[in-house]
C-alpha cells in the first residue's frame, strides 16, 4: 500500500509522460486490481451509479431539447399565420381605398402637410 501512495505522490510532483509510464508500471504490479484502478483513474471505466446518473441526466437534456424544438415550432406556426392576417388585412386597406377613390372621396390631409 505504501508503494502506491509513492507511486501516486511521484506522478503528482512530476507531471511528464515518463512519469506516467512509471505510475502505470507500478499499478502493473497489481495484476488486474491495478488495471482496473489505473482504468478507473483515467476514466476509461466509470462505476454502474456514474453511468446511470449520466444516462439521466442525457435523457433529461433530451426531453428539454424536444420540447423547445416543439416550442419553436408553433411559435413559427403563429407567425406566419400573422402575417397571412397582416398580409390580408393590408389588401383589403388598399382594396378600401381603391375604392373610396373611385367613388370620389379624398383622403383628408392634416393642415400644413403637403
Amino acid at each position: 500500500m505504501f508503494d502506491l501512495i509513492t507511486v501516486l505522490a511521484a506522478a503528482e510532483a512530476t507531471e511528464t509522460p515518463a512519469d506516467i509510464g512509471k505510475m502505470i508500471g507500478g499499478f502493473a504490479q497489481y495484476g488486474a486490481v491495478g488495471l482496473i484502478i489505473v482504468l478507473l483513474i483515467f476514466g476509461i471505466l466509470v462505476p454502474k451509479y456514474v453511468m446511470a446518473g449520466l444516462m439521466a441526466e442525457k435523457d433529461n437534456w433530451r426531453s428539454a431539447f424536444e420540447q423547445e424544438r416543439a416550442a419553436h415550432q408553433v411559435t413559427r406556426e403563429q407567425l406566419a399565420k400573422a402575417e397571412e392576417r397582416g398580409d390580408v388585412a393590408t389588401e383589403q386597406g388598399r382594396a378600401m381605398n381603391a375604392l373610396l377613390l373611385e367613388l370620389g372621396h379624398r383622403p383628408h390631409t392634416a393642415p400644413g402637410s403637403a
